[in-house]
Formats: structure tokens, C-alpha cells, sequence
């Protein structure tokens, strides 16, 4: 919940006439047993499916507000929070101005294409910092997140661009940008000698385990560090870390550098670089769910020590959710869960089959520029999932950060498929596709039985027990003369009579 969300109209920031929120007069009224979901309204009393509706409800309000840390904030609005339209717009004509009126425009067409498309760029991410609609992330400030919004709309564009171009073209474009792009590379092999220690080098017999010490190693440590920090949950991070290695074991006849000696992938990715990502990330997780959340203003502040700390504590969470996936509650939320796994890998797949078929090697700063947006706009996407699958009354269509990831996702793939459909047509071995076969069958299995065999199975259970508990004098419904007895006794209805 952002600043921005606790002034919306929803339940939780409504006031009742007593000064108390209705989830928190839900909740004394849970706690004191003094709470009858049948009795919240004329319309309800007597509607069994209507009270269970309002019970699920009541449920899932508690639920979301045992998630969320409490936020008090002064309400201060100094001119670091303000959008400032105006400002950003005359600084823009200026600019223009300037360009247009006294600087000369050079003569190279090449050059004056590159400024033309970026200064396009730039106008459309100044409209976008003071326009564009607020996600739900504020800190540091509110015009970060607008700004990659908009990032990620112009990176959306590009690859829909490069997808309709032919792939001579295409590959050619990245000449564009860097005139060293555009030639194969080959790729480097990972797999080869697996030995932790080769005697037959005598001056280095540990060349091999050094030899992957690269700078992918403190990358993997990071990375799962900052992917904990958005998924919020531990199993869902290690089933993820689990999978991808699989994938590199099923897709390393496509891609050579998904070749890895066996202790390359579960000892020092799995077990030291990813295991201690994700338990660094849940320490930190743990620490911003108990840290209080009590903003003031900087100028309200006496001591440089505390507007020193206020300072510091601009660049953390305005507020804190603790994300409760629990896949396992219904069946639209286990594939939700499913959905977000996939596209995780997806993306993690993407990193590599892009700079394979658009000729990049791994430490171009394009690549690094690629995991930089997606480490700044993924957090924003995982929130407001979340928000969609937990708060859907409240949050009835997906948020603009997560519609574009999805987006830039898909599209990253089909520009895989396009440029590249030889490598990704390659048969899969035999036993790789029997695994894959086995796992889908599984995941299906138990879906059937969780969702639908195991519900049956409890309702018709329910049904013969109460069918065993019924009394025997009650079965019948009619009385001497057939008519029914469900509006009282017969001695009530001969008095209602005379």
C-alpha cells in the first residue's frame, strides 16, 4: 500500500461514524465473537449462499491487512514531491528553441537520425515523468517509477520494430547503435574438462574451478538477491533456481554455453551463488516487514542526525506487503502461480537466445543495460500482481507495469523464434523430453486431484454424514392432509386460522 493508495476510496481507509475503519471494527468484532456476517444487512438474513460470500470476504479483508505494515506519515508536501508540469515544459521549449533558432544543424544524416530519434525519446520520457499514471512504488520519488514506465514502453516499441524486420536487417540495425554489433560471435563452452582438480596441470590444477571464477559468479548472487526482493516468497525462488538449471540441462544441445560441468550448475550456482542470494534476500525481507514505517518531514526534523537517517531512509519501501502466493488455495491462484513461474523463465531464457540470435557478446553494455531494466521495473510488475490475484474487487484489471513486462516477454521470444527458428526447432533428446513429458504429467495429476477428485470426494463425504446425522422422525415435510410444514407447527397454523 503506497501513499497514494491509503488516499483511494477502498474499506480500509473509509471511516465510520465511531473515528475506526470498517476492517478495524471487523476486526474487534471477529476477536470478540460479536460479528454475524447473515446479519450485515436486510438483504442477507436468511441467504446461506450470500452469508458464506460475506465470511469469504471478511476472510480475505483480514488476510490482506495482516500483510501490511502500518504507515503514519505527517503528510508533508514540500516542492520535492510536486510534478512540476510547467517547469519541465518551458525547459523543453527552450531546448527546442535553442535547437531549432541558433544551433546549425550538421550535415551527416546518419547523425542528425541518431538525434532526431533520441531527442523523440527524451520529449516522450519528459511527458511521461510529469504525466504518466502512478504505480503502486513511491520512494524514492514518484517520477523514478514514471520514468521507467516509460522506459519500458520505448524498449516495447524497439523490439516490436526489430520483430518486423527481416533478419538480415535487423541484425544489421544493431550497427546502428554499436558499430562493433553485427558480427557473429561464438560462443563459449562452459562444459570440456569437469575436473575440480586436474593433476595432470602441474602449475595450476585448479585452472578449471578458476576458469569459471568470471564475473557471472557475484552476477547470479545479485541477481537472486534482487529477484527474492520481488517474488517475496522462498519456495517459489527455489523452485525457480531449481528449474532454470533443468532448462540449461534440456537446452544445452541449442545454446553451447548452456554446457556446464556438473558442479558448475547445482554446487556453485544452485547451492552457494543462488541458495545465498535468496537467504540474503530473505533477511532483508524480514527486516523491511518489521521495520516501522513513520515518515516525517525533512525540515520537521532538528538534529543533521535525523535528517541524515531521512535522507537514507528515502531510498527504502514508503510501506510494506508480505506476499502470500498460497497457490495451493484455489484453482485460479495455482495457475496464476504457474503462469508466473513460466514467465520468469521465459524471461531468464530471453537473456541468452537474444544476444545469441542479435550476434551480442555476454559483457555488452546492452546486455547489462537489459538486466538493469528489468531489475528497476520487475519489483513494480510482482506488486501488482500480486495486488490483481490477492485484492481483486479493489483491483479489477492488471497494472500497467505488469501488462508491458508480459508484453516485452512475449515479444522478446518471437524475436527469438524469428531470427533464429533453426536453433530453436533442434529435436531434444529423447530422455529430456521423456523428464519434461513426466513433470507436465505430474503438475496435471495433482492439479485434478487437488481442484476437482478431492473436492467431490469432500462434498459427497459431507453429504452422507449429514444424511446419517438427520433424525428419523423429521424426514417428512407434509403433514395428515399433504400441505407443507414449513411455515410452523400444525397447532400454530389452526390459531393463525381462528
Amino acid at each position: 500500500m503506497t501513499k497514494s493508495e491509503a488516499k483511494k476510496g477502498g474499506l480500509a481507509g473509509l471511516m465510520t461514524a465511531s473515528g475506526k475503519s470498517p476492517a478495524t471494527l471487523l476486526d474487534e468484532q471477529l476477536s470478540h465473537g460479536s460479528f454475524d456476517p447473515a446479519l450485515s444487512g436486510p438483504e442477507q438474513q436468511g441467504t446461506p449462499t450470500k452469508t458464506r460470500a460475506v465470511k469469504q470476504t471478511s476472510r480475505d479483508l483480514l488476510s490482506r491487512r495482516n500483510t501490511e505494515c502500518e504507515v503514519f506519515d505527517d503528510g508533508t508536501n514540500t516542492f520535492f514531491w510536486r510534478a512540476h508540469t510547467v517547469t519541465v515544459l518551458f525547459i523543453l521549449t527552450c531546448v527546442l528553441v535553442y535547437v531549432t533558432l541558433l544551433e546549425e544543424t550538421p550535415q551527416d544524416t546518419t547523425f542528425n537520425t541518431k538525434r532526431g530519434i533520441v531527442a523523440s525519446i527524451l520529449v516522450f520520457l519528459c511527458f511521461g515523468v510529469t504525466q504518466a499514471k502512478d504505480g503502486p512504488f513511491t520512494r524514492p520519488h514518484p517520477a523514478y517509477w514514471r520514468f521507467w514506465l516509460c522506459v519500458t514502453v520505448v524498449y516495447e516499441l524497439f523490439l516490436i520494430f526489430i520483430l518486423f524486420q527481416t533478419v538480415h536487417d535487423g541484425r544489421q540495425f544493431m550497427k546502428f547503435i554499436d558499430p562493433k554489433l553485427g558480427v557473429p560471435l561464438p560462443e563459449r563452452d562452459y562444459g570440456g574438462n569437469c575436473l575440480v582438480y586436474d593433476p595432470g596441470n602441474k602449475t595450476d590444477p585448479f585452472h578449471n574451478l578458476w576458469d569459471k571464477m568470471d564475473g557471472f559468479v557475484p552476477a547470479h548472487f545479485l541477481g537472486w538477491y534482487i529477484k527474492t526482493l520481488m517474488i517475496r516468497d522462498w519456495w517459489m525462488c527455489m523452485i525457480i533456481s531449481v528449474m532454470f538449471e533443468f532448462l540449461e540441462y534440456s537446452l544445452e544441445h541449442q545454446l553451447p554455453n548452456f554446457s556446464e560441468c556438473w558442479w558448475d550448475h547445482w554446487i556453485m550456482d544452485v547451492l552457494l551463488c543462488n541458495s545465498l542470494g535468496i537467504y540474503c534476500g530473505m533477511k532483508t525481507l524480514g527486516w523491511l516487514s518489521m521495520k516501522p514505517y513513520q515518515w516525517q518531514g525533512l525540515w520537521s526534523i532538528p538534529t543533521y542526525k535525523g535528517k541524515i537517517k531521512r535522507i537514507a531512509f528515502q531510498f527504502t519501501p514508503y510501506s510494506w506487503v508480505n506476499f502470500e502466493w498460497k497457490p495451493a488455495s484455489n484453482l485460479r491462484r495455482w495457475l496464476a502461480v504457474l503462469g508466473i513461474i513460466f514467465m520468469f523463465l521465459l524471461a531468464e531464457l530471453n537473456t541468452f537466445y537474444l544476444k545469441f540470435v542479435l550476434w551480442m557478446p555476454p559483457e555488452h553494455y546492452l546486455v547489462l543495460l537489459r538486466l538493469v531494466f528489468f531489475v528497476n521495473v520487475g519489483g513494480v510488475a510482482m506488486r501488482e500482481i500480486y495486488d490483481f490475484m490477492d485484492d481483486p474487487k479493489f483491483h479489477k484489471k492488471l497494472g500497467q507495469q505488469a501488462w508491458l513486462v508480459a508484453a516485452i516477454t512475449v515479444t522478446e521470444f518471437l524475436i527469438v523464434v524469428k531470427y533464429d527458428p533453426n536453433t530453436i526447432m533442434l529435436p531434444i533428446p529423447f530422455f529430456v523430453t521423456q523428464c519434461w513429458f513426466l513433470g507436465i504429467f505430474l503438475i496435471l495429476s495433482w492439479t485434478l486431484w487437488r481442484f476437482f477428485i478431492r473436492d467431490i470426494t469432500l462434498r459427497y463425504k459431507e453429504t452422507r454424514r449429514r444424511q446419517q446425522e438427520r433424525p428419523v422422525g423429521n424426514g417428512s415435510a407434509t403433514g395428515p392432509t399433504g400441505r407443507s410444514r414449513l411455515n410452523g407447527s400444525w397447532d400454530s397454523v389452526r390459531q393463525r386460522r381462528s
